[in-house]
């Protein structure tokens, strides 16, 4: 079975815009090491160069991906293959550290982060780029496979990963927290990628902006 591993690649600020209008939230940026049969699988690379108004806007602290790595006990030479839950700046910051290695991606990801104002370029095509286009589920073998989750982003992803006490997916920024997914599930999905997620009898979701991990006990039951 796949080990999974915690990765702490830095943290920004969400203004209050963002959030509830008054305050505002620090949220980490997490990505995830996975065992695979051809390597480590990096799901998300952490925080990506941005223009000086991103910069302000967002104040990332950004974790050296070589420095996040080493304390998951991994190095950038382990990894293997590559996973964005999306093409946000902040989930795949760390992909040109990482040249040569495949990067598997919903084809729908891909052309949208070519378009004007979607992300940063310099993060999507630079020297030694390998992608992988997809278009929907895809086996990786060893119990991991890619699920679309859209919303976030057209072709937003998640890792689904098969282990000895459970399945546990990978969610990216499918929801921003546990909580939220929480809601979601408790008012009883809602979207075909959350019907499709639960059936799969997840036992854990983890997140990419939120350290707190869901599991079916955290369920909350729309009271009306």
């Amino acid at each position: 079975m796949s080990r999974i591993r915690r990765v702490t690649l830095g943290e920004y600020v969400r203004p209050p815009i963002e959030v509830d209008g008054v305050h505002s939230r620090t949220e980490p940026v997490l990505g995830y090491l996975v065992d695979h049969r051809d390597g480590l699988l990096l799901f998300d690379t952490g925080i990506g160069a941005v223009d000086p108004e991103t910069e302000a806007h967002y104040q990332p602290r950004r974790r050296p991906l070589g420095q996040a790595l080493a304390a998951a006990g991994a190095t950038k030479d382990d990894i293997a293959l590559v996973v964005n839950c999306h093409l946000h700046f902040d989930h795949c910051g760390g992909n040109p550290a990482l040249a040569g290695r495949p990067i598997l991606v919903q084809r729908a990801e891909l052309n949208t982060a070519r378009t004007s104002g979607y992300t940063i370029p310099e993060l999507v095509d630079f020297t030694g780029v390998t992608y992988t286009e997809l278009d929907g589920e895809a086996e990786l073998g060893d119990g991991v496979w890619l699920l679309p989750t859209p919303g976030r982003s057209p072709g937003h992803q998640s890792l689904v990963v098969r282990q000895a006490d459970g399945t546990v997916v990978l969610a990216g920024q499918a929801h921003d927290s546990a909580a939220s997914f929480g809601r979601q599930v408790g008012d009883g999905g809602g979207s075909p990628w959350l019907d499709r997620l639960l059936a799969l009898d997840p036992a854990r979701v983890l997140f990419a902006h939120d350290a707190s991990v869901w599991t079916p006990s955290m369920r909350t039951p729309n009271p009306g």
